[in-house]
């Protein structure tokens, strides 16, 4: 072969390779950076002609669904309003609009090709049919949860404590997913506070402080505390509820009627490191592992206090400024989401395990085939479960003899947690009311936090334990049902 014939070869070859290149560039490498580009008007009309799959709660009902418009396009319907209406989401392709379960699991719904099927489209042009998400969501307990919140803002999650399945997830202020641009009658109502929110967590925080005492070794249930009031923490006087001074008592009492003066030394004798390890434990100072955007979850921790100079923010972990003693009462600056708390009380209530929450819990295409089964996931293994087993007894002494009677049920015993974080300025009486806890306390099978963001003077054992005893029972109903 001569000289001129294996050059015109090689510039073959050469632009051959650049062709196959450029063309891989744009089908497969840059792909989704073209998709995304908001100049692309091809994505906003191909996204229109998709025929969306369902979301459905766990009894099939549908809360979200395609409706044909004009052009065969599709539009999205919210059937239930504003049932699950932060935790289903939305999507608009018009407006690039998108949140909640309809955009996490936005690759199932859109029954997104791959493979060949990228780059040549569904044969025989018809509409592009996505897949239905089958959620864990309970609309009964849902709407109970609702009802019992009347109207004021705050947060109810309750989940399956063995599997992590989230059945109630409500916020307050809530809008209809239908319209969400429309005005809802207070700020922030598009946030879904159940996983955002910036609560002060009051006294549900001793679970967590009672946990590190006992699993580090360092406390019994038995241990035995001054609980005298006013005690000197971090240089500054705090108090028991009514100044009350009670005196040398076990770990177990003090959690039974929430003596704060005894837990802020728990939290001082046990350590910063170790009261932060074990708040990792939990999933502080991280988002927590559930299938809903990033940008929709909080991260719980504690927070330095404002300045008239500087926005508050997050304590590095173990900072040596943090209040430690306060924070064990769940005060000193900490700040947590509900889901958070939730997923506290499941730990201690499936021994010490804690489970990734989700609320997907598997995928159909449409020839009916289940390409998704979310399975069960621990997170991590908090405690011992000797140290669960005895914080679990401890808990529903707090229900059956202490701040928590309100969410005995009776007929299903309950473990719990009262919380009354104290907020807005000094003397006004606001409180945050809280309550988590599990049922049935003997065989554990569902956990739940529940708070309103602000009363007049509101604990948490008359305002919120209530509402998680009234949500415990309907699911445990349902499930025998």
């Amino acid at each position: 072969m001569n000289a001129p014939i294996i050059r015109v070869f090689a510039v073959i070859v050469v632009l051959f390779a650049l062709l196959i290149a450029w063309t891989s560039r744009w089908t497969v490498f840059d792909a989704q950076s073209l998709r995304d580009n908001p100049l692309n008007a091809r994505t906003v009309i191909d996204e229109e002609k998709i025929d969306r799959g369902e979301i459905l709660a766990d009894d099939g009902t549908v809360l979200a669904k395609s409706v044909p418009g004009p052009d065969h396009t599709f539009t999205r319907e919210y059937p239930t309003g504003s049932l699950f209406s932060q935790t289903v989401g939305y999507s608009f392709v018009k407006t690039g609009q998108a949140a909640g379960l309809e955009l996490s699991d936005g690759q199932y719904l859109r029954g997104v090709n791959t493979g060949i099927s990228a780059i040549i489209g569904q044969l025989g042009g018809a509409a592009q049919v996505g897949d239905d998400v089958y959620t864990t969501l309970d609309p009964k307990a849902q709407r109970q949860a609702l009802q019992l919140l009347d109207g004021r803002d705050g947060s109810v999650v309750a989940l399956n404590l063995r599997t992590g399945a989230v059945k109630v997830m409500v916020s307050l202020p809530s809008y209809n997913d239908n319209d969400p641009t429309a005005p809802c009658g207070a700020p922030g109502c598009q946030e879904n506070d159940a996983t955002q929110a910036q609560d002060v967590p009051g006294s549900t925080f001793k679970v967590v402080t009672t946990t590190a005492a006992l699993d580090s070794g360092k406390f019994t249930q038995d241990s035995v505390v001054d609980g005298k009031s006013p005690l000197i923490v971090s240089g500054v006087a705090l108090e028991n509820d009514g100044n009350q001074d009670w005196g040398p008592q076990t770990v177990t009492t003090a959690l039974t009627y929430s003596i704060n003066t005894i837990y802020a030394q728990l939290a001082q004798d046990v350590g910063r490191a170790t009261m932060t390890e074990y708040m990792k434990r939990f999933g502080f100072y991280s988002r927590p592992p559930i299938d809903l955007p990033p940008k929709e979850l909080g991260v719980s921790e504690p927070w330095t206090p404002a300045t008239a100079t500087g926005r508050s923010r997050p304590y590095a972990p173990g900072s040596p400024n943090e209040d430690i003693g306060r924070i064990g009462i769940g005060q000193g600056g900490l700040l947590v989401t509900p889901l958070q708390m939730a997923m506290v009380a499941a730990a201690v209530g499936d021994n010490g395990t804690l489970m990734v929450p989700h609320l997907t819990d598997h995928v159909v295409n449409p020839d009916g085939q289940t390409i998704l089964t979310v399975k069960p996931l621990v997170d991590d293994q908090v405690m011992k479960p000797s140290t669960a087993q005895a914080i679990g007894l401890m808990m529903r002494k707090v229900v059956e003899e202490g701040t928590g009677q309100a969410a005995n049920l009776g007929n299903i015993s309950v473990a719990g947690k009262t919380g009354t974080a104290s907020i807005g300025a000094t003397g006004s009486n606001q409180t945050e009311p809280w309550f988590i806890g599990f049922a049935p306390a003997a065989n554990p099978q569902y956990a739940i936090a529940v708070t309103i963001d602000r009363t007049d003077n509101g604990y948490g054992g008359v305002v919120a334990a209530p509402i998680a005893a009234a949500v415990l029972q309907t699911l445990r109903s349902e499930q025998h049902g």
